[in-house]
């Protein structure tokens, strides 16, 4: 395009469908990806979908201590953490390409 002139709206159109489409699939992906966030070695595991739905939690017996709870709770607390890291950086793996960089919130 030359210095100053207006760019070709029909261009500009199939760009934005083009990136509507990516986004999309991205979605898609993300949508159809589970991942896991663990701690206490395993002992809690919180599984989240791409888009951050949370999906499960399994709690291993032996974490189970009644004179304990607030660890357990630590450790759901840390697994949920862990398992929304993996989402947020699985999104934005996904969604980068697809929006060109952009940041989308909630991506």
């Amino acid at each position: 395009m030359r210095p100053g002139a207006q760019p070709n709206m029909q261009q500009l159109m199939k760009q934005a469908q083009k990136m509507q489409e990516q986004v999309a699939k991205a979605q898609a992906e993300l949508a159809e990806a589970e991942l896991t966030g663990t701690a206490g070695g395993g002992l809690v595991t919180v599984t989240v979908t791409g888009l951050g739905e949370y999906k499960a939690v399994k709690i291993d017996p032996k974490a189970v201590d009644a004179d304990d709870v607030e660890t357990l709770e630590d450790l759901v607390l840390a697994a949920i953490h862990n398992a929304a890291e993996a989402q947020r950086e699985l999104a934005e793996q996904k969604m980068g390409p697809a929006t060109g960089g952009l940041s989308l919130p909630g991506f």
